[in-house]
């Protein structure tokens, strides 16, 4: 009978004990959830004090952040680094450490990124790279990450990246030293949300001190560009004037010579003179360059309605095309307002680029355009040589040349670009080697 008595007892336990175990469960589903609703009050609350700041007190908010969101993380040091790609290396530009926790900032500047290719490879993809016991981390060496971190004394360890506009431009990291700490989904989701913060209120301060830099320096940038502009034009035509007339001496002497000994003088004699004539030309090409660019904003004659038709057709007059070059030009171009000559620097330079770098037994230039809503797009196009893609923004800058083997000045296509810039409007060029290229550029349409 006592023997009965005891399963009873047992048997009448079980709803009991199984009651406690849900109601214990419960309890801490409450304190999880009491706790993330903490956590994101904490964030509103930084978020608020970013929002209603002074922005010149940005990076004692930030600090102030740093130890309130790694006392609730309970980590005991947190810290925002900056990644720098064109170096290929990070640095910590903010740390905040708890009690007794050794600061580690002046340490990690300019480190490699070699070093930290584990978390870098998660930061590129968007994701957070969570170590939850350094401890259990594989002994990769001298440089590996444990050997990294344990020096630091850290036992966890989470870093989310900061992304800007699409960019990876750093991270923010929490380390735990005292002990080992986890970090849910929640309080992860959290922490990105934070980052994102930051990149915000970094974002405004660096938009605030653009600004304020730029207001400051307004008027002594004017002042020195009016100065610069005088300076720049008076220099052209002193190039101009003072410099072609010697140029042209030295071109005709030589051009004499040669003609009153070509009975005398062997082929090889007159290789080092043709190469005189040769550079002579080249310097020509170069002052002719530089007094056409610094004069393009600063022609004095009045703006008319200019018919490209005519102008494409006054150059092309002027051109010495090759017969195995065949030009297309597009019927019924627009007429533009604004300045003849400017505007047959344009088309002059981008067709005289096409046809000299033309390597085809069977060469074509086009030129048309497409209109727009509120501008006509203009393309010159041709079968050449191509562009390499890793020059496509050099070709525009002054004295640029793919190659050094002719006499050209180098500055053709910037004077087309500062030309288009003048009318507001926009440069570009699509282009495959051994195929060939099309410049595009954009004017306005008249008002």
């Amino acid at each position: 009978m006592q023997k009965d008595n005891l399963n009873t007892d047992s048997k009448s336990s079980e709803p009991t004990q199984n009651a406690n175990n849900l109601d214990s469960k419960q309890l801490e589903k409450d304190k999880i959830i009491e706790r993330h609703l903490r956590f994101q009050d904490l964030l509103i609350s930084i978020s608020t004090k970013y929002i209603n700041s002074d922005l010149s007190d940005i990076d004692k908010l930030i600090r102030e952040s740093l130890q309130q969101i790694g006392e609730f993380v309970q980590s005991d040091r947190s810290y925002i680094f900056s990644y720098d790609f064109v170096n290929n290396t990070c640095s910590n530009t903010y740390e905040w450490c708890a009690s007794d926790i050794e600061p580690e900032i002046d340490n990690l500047q300019n480190i490699p990124l070699d070093y930290i290719t584990h978390w870098l490879e998660s930061h590129k993809k968007g994701e957070a790279f969570y170590v939850e016991d350094v401890s259990l981390l594989e002994e990769d060496g001298e440089f590996g990450l444990r050997a990294i971190l344990e020096p630091q004394g850290i036992k966890s360890l989470i870093t989310i990246p900061k992304i800007k506009n699409n960019e990876l431009i750093g991270f923010i990291g929490f380390d735990s030293v005292k002990k080992l700490n986890s970090y849910s989904e929640n309080e992860q989701d959290i922490l990105f949300v934070y980052a994102n913060m930051l990149v915000n209120v970094i974002q405004k301060k660096e938009y605030e001190a653009r600004i304020k830099a730029q207001e400051k320096k307004k008027e002594e940038l004017l002042n020195s560009l009016s100065i610069q502009n005088e300076e720049l034009n008076e220099y052209a035509h002193v190039v101009s004037h003072d410099l072609k007339a010697p140029l042209i001496n030295i071109h005709t002497l030589v051009s004499w010579f040669m003609s009153d000994n070509k009975d005398v003088l062997d082929k090889t004699a007159f290789k080092p003179l043709e190469q005189v004539l040769f550079n002579v030309e080249k310097m020509d090409f170069l002052i002719k360059g530089i007094l056409d660019y610094s004069t393009i904003d600063k022609l004095e004659q009045e703006d008319k309605l200019v018919d490209f038709n005519l102008i494409i057709n006054e150059i092309l007059q002027t051109m010495l095309i090759p017969e195995h070059i065949k030009i297309s030009i597009q019927d019924d171009l627009p007429s533009v307002f604004g300045n003849t000559w400017r505007f047959k620097q344009v088309f002059q330079n981008l067709i005289q680029n096409a046809v000299k770098y033309c390597d085809k037994d069977s060469g074509f230039v086009e030129v048309g355009f497409v209109e727009k809503d509120e501008n006509y797009e203009f393309f010159v196009k041709d079968n050449g040589m191509g562009i390499n893609t890793n020059y496509f923004d050099k070709i525009f800058k002054v004295f640029t040349k793919l190659e050094s083997t002719g006499s050209s000045s180098g500055i053709g296509l910037s004077i087309v670009k500062k030309i288009v810039s003048y009318y507001k409007g926009t440069i570009w060029v699509e282009s495959k080697e051994g195929v060939g290229s099309t410049f595009y550029f954009t004017i306005f349409k008249n008002d």
